[in-house]
């Protein structure tokens, strides 16, 4: 999974049982991230997903927004092992692959692609737009400008939105069988160019928005306004919540943008590349993505552990389900003889 490759390059042996004490140590991280990860976010992201669904009307808006970004991490997590036990050779950024099943351009490349771009994208967005509905709602309570009606709407948005921006991984696919045929699509092959707009519409413009957010509410949060003890406002505890999840997402997202954009800065300038910088791109990018797979279970933990509504409609549905009902009947006979 892991390799030291990209220090073959340097001429310098003696770093490399330093590199292969550090294979280990990610080769370890990943096994857990595969074994321990993986079914945790799977879990975590469904019980977010049913508790809320089955309780639809103590739904508030924040919970709208992380139930969509439950969804986008169900989908990282059924992803996770395709892309981290993929063949070494194949998982390269700036370069063709040696498995051609795998590389940039195939069937299988574009299949795996397509529902990463999608779920990045639906994550970032819903915690900018979180960002800005928690201001909204923070200064103008009970206006229902933020309310779970308008979430709805605003999340079936983001979904198409993701799904049009990552439309265009399938164009340059389309393009590359047909070339020969259409002048157009001969145009539409710089994948660099796909790349530096995903960076920016994924993560520059989600970024500037949720900063923008937390300036703001940094600004109120200072301020002791009579709506402070407005009954309508949202829990202080849902502050918290939406600091630690803008934090945790754009933590865990922003090497794998900025491995992205490097990659792209790279071959557009149009000079060969040595292979030591190819090699350390392409494991920058290993470890960014890694990273990125994270944010599928460490987000519904926090929702889990810092939501106060949460516990209650895990146990509402709990009790709805089969196993949940299984309790002692009372005894009836027993209970007229005490009353008689």
């Amino acid at each position: 999974m892991w390799g030291c490759g990209w220090l073959n390059g340097t001429g310098l042996v003696e770093e490399l049982p330093a590199c292969q004490d550090l294979q280990l140590v990610l080769l370890v991280l990943s096994l857990l991230g595969l074994l321990v990860g993986v079914p945790v976010g799977l879990c975590y992201n469904a019980l977010l997903v049913l508790a809320n669904l089955h309780s639809k009307a103590s739904m508030t808006m924040p919970d709208v927004y992380f139930v969509n970004m439950a969804v986008a991490g169900l989908v990282l997590s059924a992803l996770a092992p395709v892309h981290l036990l993929s063949p070494l050779s194949s998982r390269r950024v700036c370069r063709d692959s040696q498995w051609p099943l795998w590389s940039v351009g195939s069937e299988v490349h574009v299949a795996l692609q397509i529902p990463f771009n999608v779920s990045s994208l639906v994550a970032m967005y819903s915690t900018a737009f979180l960002s800005l509905d928690h201001y909204i709602e923070r200064v103008l309570p009970r206006t229902y400008m933020a309310s779970v009606y308008n979430t709805r709407h605003v999340c079936g948005f983001v979904w198409g939105g993701a799904l049009l921006t990552s439309f265009s991984s399938l164009l340059f696919y389309i393009c590359s069988h047909v070339s020969a045929r259409a002048l157009e699509c001969a145009k539409m092959q710089n994948t660099e160019a796909a790349d530096a707009m995903l960076v920016f519409i994924g993560y520059v413009v989600p970024a500037l928005a949720a900063l923008y957010a937390l300036v703001l509410l940094s600004r109120v949060h200072r301020e002791d306004t009579p709506l402070d003890r407005d009954e309508g406002r949202l829990e202080p505890s849902a502050h918290r919540l939406l600091v630690a999840t803008v934090c945790t997402q754009f933590g865990l997202w922003t090497p794998h943008y900025l491995t992205l954009l490097g990659c792209t800065v790279f071959v557009s300038r149009g000079k060969p590349m040595d292979a030591h910088y190819l090699g350390l791109v392409d494991f920058a990018k290993d470890v960014s993505k890694l990273l990125a797979f994270c944010s599928s279970f460490v987000t519904p933990i926090l929702y889990h552990y810092m939501n106060q509504s949460f516990p209650a409609k895990l146990r509402r549905l709990m009790k709805k389900l089969p196993w949940g009902n299984r309790h002692c009947s009372p005894d009836h006979a027993g209970v007229q003889q005490v009353l008689a």
